[in-house]
Order: C-alpha cells, then sequence, then structure tokens
C-alpha cells in the first residue's frame, strides 16, 4: 500500500491538490469510482422509487427570494481548469431548498420506505479517507497512487461510512455520504423534489452577500480562534489537529447559518448539484436561470468538505466547484434538495 505521506511534496502540501489546470476533481474529492479499482457490473439495476413520501420530511425549508447576483470568482482565489470565470450577472427566480443536507436520518426513512440500495452497496464498495478507515485490510480493495489518501473499502456505504466496522451510532443528524449523483436523484424521484441547479446553489450559499469569499464575508474560517466552517486542521492528509472538534462529518446544523438561514453550505460534505460539468459553461450560460449544460459525463459538485484547507485545497468558497461522474460515491459528499412547486414545474 502507498503511504499517503509519499505524496506529501518539499512543502509539505499534497502534489495533487486542488489547483488543477485540467479542471480535474478536487483531491480532497474523492477519485471517479472507476480510479479506485477495476469494476465489473453492479447488480441488477432497481427501479427508481416514485414520489410518494409520507410524514412530514426530517429536513426543513428556507424559501430564497428572487433576484439578480455576480455569479463566479471575484476574489482572485479561483482555480485554473474549474471555470469560476468570467464572472457574470444571473437573474434566480424565488425557490425553496433544503436549509442542511439531507441526513442520515431522513436519508434512512427513504430506504425504509423504498428498499432503495446505492450504487456503494451495489457495486460493492465506496471511497473511504485513510483516517477514517473502519476495516480490515482484507476490504481494501483499491488505492489510486495519485491520491492515496483514498481509499476504495468495501462495504464503505451510507450506513457504514468508514467501511464495514463502521456504523451510523451517534450520527443520525450529520450529513448522508457516500451518495452518489444517481442516488441522490433517486431520493428526489421519492421525496417529489429535485436537486439544485448550480446557480440556484451559489445564490442561496451566497445568503445576500454579493461577491463574499464564503457564507458569512471574506473572512477566513478559523480567524480568531472561532471556526465557521468543517475544513481540515493540521497537515494534510497525515495530521489533522480537530480545532473545529471533527475528524469527518459535523452535525448538518453545526456552526452559524448564512443571511438566509442555510446551513454549512461551504465545508463539512461536498454537494451534488443538477448540472453537468463544463468548464467552458460560464461564458455561454442564459443570463435568467441557467439550468446547466445540455449533457456531459460528469456532474458538479459544491462547498467543499471536511478535508480542504487553504494551504493546498480552497474548494470551500461560495464560487468553487468540482465534479465526478454521476456514479462516483464517497465520505465526505452529500446533498441538499429543491422544492417542485407549481411555478417551478412550469419552467
Amino acid at each position: 500500500m502507498i503511504s499517503p505521506d509519499d505524496r506529501e511534496s518539499d512543502s509539505g502540501r499534497a502534489d495533487a491538490g486542488c489547483a488543477s489546470e485540467s479542471g480535474g476533481a478536487c483531491a480532497c474529492g474523492a477519485p471517479p469510482r472507476g480510479s479506485l479499482l477495476s469494476i465489473g457490473r453492479r447488480d441488477a439495476e432497481q427501479t427508481v422509487p416514485h414520489a410518494d413520501a409520507s410524514g412530514t420530511r426530517l429536513v426543513p425549508q428556507v424559501r430564497i427570494p428572487a433576484g439578480v447576483f455576480v455569479m463566479g470568482d471575484s476574489s482572485g482565489d479561483r482555480n485554473p481548469g474549474d471555470g469560476e470565470s468570467p464572472l457574470h450577472e444571473v437573474a434566480i427566480d424565488t425557490f425553496s431548498i433544503d436549509a442542511t443536507t439531507v441526513t442520515n436520518e431522513e436519508f434512512a426513512r427513504f430506504v425504509a420506505a423504498t428498499g432503495y440500495r446505492t450504487e456503494a452497496e451495489r457495486f460493492g464498495f465506496s471511497a473511504v479517507f485513510h483516517l477514517a478507515l473502519a476495516a480490515s485490510p482484507a476490504d481494501i480493495l483499491g488505492q489510486p497512487p495519485g491520491t492515496p489518501w483514498w481509499l476504495g473499502v468495501r462495504g464503505a456505504d451510507w450506513a457504514h461510512p468508514g467501511g464495514p466496522k463502521s456504523s451510523l451510532e451517534g450520527l443520525g443528524e450529520h450529513p448522508a455520504v457516500h451518495v452518489s449523483w444517481n442516488d441522490a436523484q433517486a431520493y428526489c424521484a421519492w421525496a417529489g423534489r429535485r436537486l439544485p441547479t448550480e446557480a440556484e446553489w451559489e445564490y442561496a450559499a451566497r445568503g445576500g452577500l454579493g461577491g463574499a469569499k464564503y457564507p458569512w464575508g471574506d473572512d477566513e474560517p478559523g480567524v480568531g480562534g472561532a471556526w465557521r466552517a468543517n475544513i481540515w486542521q493540521g497537515e494534510f492528509p497525515r495530521t489533522n489537529s480537530l480545532d473545529d472538534g471533527y475528524l469527518t462529518t459535523a452535525p448538518a446544523r453545526s456552526y452559524e447559518p448564512n443571511g438566509f438561514g442555510l446551513w454549512q453550505c461551504v465545508g463539512n460534505v461536498w454537494e451534488w448539484c443538477a448540472d453537468a460539468f463544463d468548464a467552458a459553461y460560464y461564458g455561454a450560460s442564459p443570463a435568467s436561470n441557467p439550468p446547466g449544460p445540455a449533457a456531459g459525463d460528469v456532474r458538479v459538485l459544491r462547498g467543499g468538505s471536511y478535508l480542504c484547507h487553504i494551504s493546498y485545497c480552497n474548494r470551500y468558497r461560495n464560487s468553487a466547484r468540482s465534479q465526478n461522474t454521476p456514479d462516483s460515491s464517497m465520505g465526505n459528499a452529500g446533498f441538499r434538495t429543491v422544492s417542485l412547486d407549481a411555478h417551478e414545474m412550469r419552467r
């Protein structure tokens, strides 16, 4: 097995950090599923659940007012190849969005009601950060040499986030992870909801602060010793000093909500958006309610995660973008959803 230390540069930073000029996925986001090991066929295809959610959803809603904002990076901290520019004005209609990411408790309701098996379960493995591993060595099925801190772990899934020796005990209010874009779509079909567009996500994440780097403004997350987001502290990928109290996920309602009332739009877990990823899309996107590219092989992720740090990965900003294949799952990615009201159904 390759030690994560083997990929450290002379400066102590991970060589494969986020500043990818090719627009590749961030190193704090897991590699595509096929990079972890050679994948065979999934279990038999399953029927996507119908919109038949019963009872009250456990994720509160926030109504976002219609408005116009400037989308893209205005701080100068953009990553080459990610397509955070050009800055462009976007008009967004009003919509309702989850105040938090979908939690384990809520995702468990979906699974219990439908019998749905996530792609991590159907493929038999998912991506786990090496310090979060809760599995036997025999369960480590793959380790990409470019990002050896990521492990393909047999038995890792939404209910076993560190591997087969882990559980959701005490994690009911944490974000559901090891959920692929396809899995998030299945949940949306059951709940009668949808994933946010990338433009909706950024508008909501900004919380009314136009041009700000973060949901709270421009100050870095740990200024004054009071952490405002769950990101990495210490020397990645070997040592996390746990200054914010968390090695992996924090409860979805941790820290302070933004001006719109949304919790943890940056840090904690990456969030899937509906859009296909295209680094050139901003140069030609519509000025009103952009839906994203018409087609694409990878999907947008937003917000960064508990593995981000300014020394090697600054994608925990409002405008930062990443991407992965729709069948990929990992221990630091989840999702939040948007309502399908009558106005939006007509769009």
